[in-house]
């Protein structure tokens, strides 16, 4: 069977926002009369705003014209002073402090895990809605952990203009595109185990990873040693299991997340989850191959019909040109991607599926994601 559905793969028309080092100030220009700065609608802070997630941020509420009365964008001390202009109007980045979040009703965090668990109660004491894209508060059991398509039910009665400040968990990023596949079959056959292997891209480890990736490709093209200052080895015509540190039990710490991640967004304590992942040489999206074990049966063409619909999902599963998801093809776009639709046969009947899936790790994995909540505020 052929089948390419394409129809609502959302295209994102902006560049890459952000590398460390430019001399020039990102510029994220309106592509056309913007209606999102309103006087009635909610302040909102970028923290973190210099990082590859951060830049990502501005990007998504750009293209989603997402309301706002005023914008922070709030950094270390040492990115204070720069430069950014966004739809239209210049912003001066200010150092995060206890202050920062004065007035403030939405605030997206990605400046990592040390700075979410320092400031993120603050700003929920001062009132703000935080929604945080480290991993700090992700198991806490009083943070609810949404993926909107997955989950959206978690954040039920948090909302901008109680005067109540609240803290959401991003999920991880591996996460995230996992469950986008995963979670409209579980409803129909109920996943009894999934075993992930990731294929995970430079953009989870920042934007440095990134530079230092495609610094790495010109130096062994040119047939120079690799500087490797970001990943203990040579990243570029080389994968290797995940930088995270290893656990007791052997499984890293990415692939734990998987695990711990799953169970609680699908409420589900005994769902068995196993996980590998993998750092590969690709720039900016994440590929992941899921086999799928339910309680009910599932044929592959129903699995491919409910694919179709779910929301914030492609299908690109043509077998006639041997045409599937790939990085390339989900980059700079907000769907995640889904092929490769099959029975397992080591299974009996329709027991059994496995799909490969590949989702944009910055955007759906990360800045579209944590935009989405932020709109379910509203």
């Amino acid at each position: 069977m052929a089948t390419i559905t394409q129809n609502s793969f959302l295209s994102s028309n902006h560049l890459q926002l952000f590398k460390p080092n430019s001399k020039t100030k990102p510029i994220i220009a309106p592509t056309s009369v913007r209606m999102s700065l309103q006087e009635t609608a909610p302040s909102i802070a970028v923290v973190g705003v210099t990082g590859a997630v951060g830049q990502e941020f501005l990007s998504v509420l750009s293209d989603r014209d997402f309301p706002y009365r005023s914008i922070k964008m709030l950094a270390s001390k040492r990115s204070a002073g720069k430069q950014y202009t966004f739809q239209g109007h210049d912003y001066t980045v200010e150092e995060l402090t206890e202050e920062s979040f004065d007035g403030v009703d939405i605030a997206l965090f990605s400046a990592g895990g040390s700075i979410s668990k320092q400031f993120g109660p603050v700003a929920v004491n001062k009132g703000t809605i935080v929604v945080d894209n480290s991993s700090a508060f992700r198991m806490d059991e009083n943070v609810p952990l949404v993926i909107p398509e997955v989950n959206p039910d978690a954040m039920k009665g948090i909302k901008v203009g109680t005067g109540k400040g609240a803290l959401i968990a991003n999920p991880n990023c591996s996460t995230i595109i996992c469950l986008m596949a995963a979670t409209p079959l579980h409803r129909r056959a109920k996943v009894l185990r999934m075993v992930v292997s990731t294929y995970q891209a430079a953009s989870g480890a920042g934007a440095a990873a990134m530079e230092e990736l495609e610094l790495q490709t010109r130096e062994v093209l040119d047939g120079k040693p690799p500087t490797c200052q970001i990943f203990k080895q040579q990243y570029a015509f080389n994968l290797f299991s995940h930088n995270a540190p290893v656990l007791e039990n052997g499984y890293n710490e990415e692939e734990m997340k998987l695990v711990k991640e799953t169970r609680k967004i699908w409420n589900d304590m005994n769902v068995k989850v196993t996980a590998t992942c993998i750092r590969v040489p690709v720039m900016r999206a994440h590929a992941e191959s899921i086999n799928l074990q339910f309680e009910n049966s599932l044929d592959e063409d129903t699995a491919r019909d409910i694919l179709k619909n779910a929301p914030g999902v492609v299908v690109i599963d043509d077998r006639v040109s041997n045409h599937f998801p790939t990085p390339l093809e989900v980059s700079n776009k907000d769907d995640v991607a889904v092929g490769r639709i099959r029975r397992d046969v080591s299974q009996e009947g329709n027991d059994g599926l496995d799909i490969f899936v590949c989702g944009d790790q910055i955007r759906k994995g990360a800045a579209l994601n944590a935009v989405q909540i932020a709109e379910m505020l509203l």
